[in-house]
């Protein structure tokens, strides 16, 4: 049971495990302290509009002012304030579920102002549906990052209303720029708002840069290497004549969509790696667009009854390239709990030299912080039906399972029918069977 922080409470006191669950008790308390001050909120903004309607001032100013005092009673902005207002407000009259979960001690402020954000274009009845799904059960989010987090909330969101998603996409890529604002110690944040398909091109360019040079023994980080590649490629012809090139290389852009929403007008979301989630007619367009270029190569992956992709397995003692690829498709993000790193490193569950196989099973990717964390002596980890339990040196044991795939057709022991696609796209049959 966890210890529940008290005043004075001396940490020289406390043991290793004593210590963790101290930590974990603190946490959870300070959840319900968030939820009590967005039921604060709320309350506040009730009153005084009663105030002021009392008072006969005009429809338009009922409220005017709490924006302000919630800030000062926080310490904060007005404009931090008026965030803290406008969440309170959603919370209380149409998310039950999240602020529920605030009560309880497992959901923060920040993560509930997530899926207010990315709930906000749907209807109440539709908001109301997502808080549910998302928020009645802690084990649903259980591990989840921010990142998978808002990507959950937002591919349920492009299911609910795809029209309106579709439409928002189209209309945003004309909002595409480039801007230029200061950092501190003389630097500068150059951001490029750009199209999906676009921005992950440019990203991966960047990274398998970065990648050759760091394995070519090039001494400078990873981030180093993609910023001085970037400002290369835009500032070089500017001083020399660049050297003539036969044609871009296309980058890949992995992108994993159902069967359904691809042939059949489906509505579930795509995926496309590195990114998160993607609308139904995003994804159909950019398939679309691939096959009008002659760019598309189509994957096939097989699932089990339950959804999860079918493992393949191999003697190497190293992922091999396919399956590491399968490992990335799968995983999407770091496997350790609330991490959202991306993946630098497919590593074993049970490390190969204690006899685990080399396969989807038993492997999982990882940031390489946390691959270097679980090579700490104490950590622990099994694997079993698909979820990964890593068990600390404290004794302690978090689980985390792989993102669901997208939704589509019941199972059918009949191949998926892509004679449509067969004349412009070149198929690569990587047919995963169970053992």
């Amino acid at each position: 049971m966890a210890l529940a922080p008290a005043p004075g409470l001396d940490p020289a006191d406390l043991s290793e495990v004593e210590l963790i669950e101290a930590l974990r008790a603190a946490e959870e308390e300070k959840c319900r302290l968030e939820a009590l001050q967005v039921e604060l909120t709320a309350r506040l903004d009730e009153v005084v509009r009663r105030r002021h309607a009392a008072a006969g001032v005009r429809a338009e100013k009922l409220g005017a002012g709490v924006a302000s005092q919630v800030a000062l009673a926080r310490r904060e902005s007005p404009n931090r304030g008026a965030r803290h207002l406008g969440l309170a407000k959603i919370l209380v009259a149409e998310m039950p579920h999240t602020l529920a979960a605030m009560r309880a001690g497992w959901c923060t402020e920040w993560r509930a102002t997530l899926v207010a954000r990315e709930t906000a274009c749907l209807s109440l009845e539709d908001r109301r549906r997502v808080d549910a799904e998302l928020m009645a059960d802690p084990a649903t989010t259980e591990g989840w990052g921010d990142r998978r987090l808002v990507a959950a909330a937002r591919a349920r969101a492009y299911e609910l209303d795809p029209h309106a998603a579709l439409k928002r996409s189209r209309k945003a890529e004309g909002e595409r720029h480039v801007s230029l604002r200061p950092a501190p110690d003389t630097m500068t944040w150059l951001t490029a708002l750009l199209p999906v398909a676009q921005g992950v091109s440019v990203y991966a360019a960047l990274s398998r840069t970065a990648d050759q040079a760091r394995a070519a023994g090039d001494e400078r980080s990873r981030g180093q290497v993609m910023a001085d590649a970037l400002v290369t490629s835009l500032t070089s012809s500017q001083h020399a004549e660049p050297a003539p090139v036969p044609g871009p290389v296309p980058v890949a852009v992995n992108l994993t969509v159902s069967d359904a929403t691809l042939l059949d007008g489906g509505h579930a979301p795509g995926w496309i790696a590195g990114y998160g989630p993607v609308p139904a007619g995003v994804a159909r367009d950019l398939v679309a667009t691939a096959l009008a270029e002659a760019h598309a190569t189509l994957r096939r992956l097989y699932t089990t009854s339950a959804g999860a992709l079918v493992a393949m397995d191999a003697r190497s003692r190293t992922f091999p390239a396919a399956l590491g690829l399968f490992i990335d498709l799968r995983d999407q993000s770091c496997r350790t709990p609330w991490c959202d790193a991306p993946i630098r490193h497919r590593d074993h569950v049970v490390p190969d030299r204690a006899g685990g196989p080399t396969s989807g099973g038993n492997g999982q990717g990882l940031c390489e912080a946390c691959n270097e964390a679980k090579e700490a002596p104490g950590f622990a980890a099994t694997a079993h039906d698909g979820v990964v339990t890593t068990i600390t040196p404290t004794g302690h044991q978090v689980r985390s399972r792989a993102p669901a795939l997208p939704p589509g057709d019941p199972p059918t022991p009949v191949r998926p029918q892509v004679d449509l696609l067969r004349a412009r796209l070149q198929l690569v049959l990587d047919d995963y069977s169970a053992a």
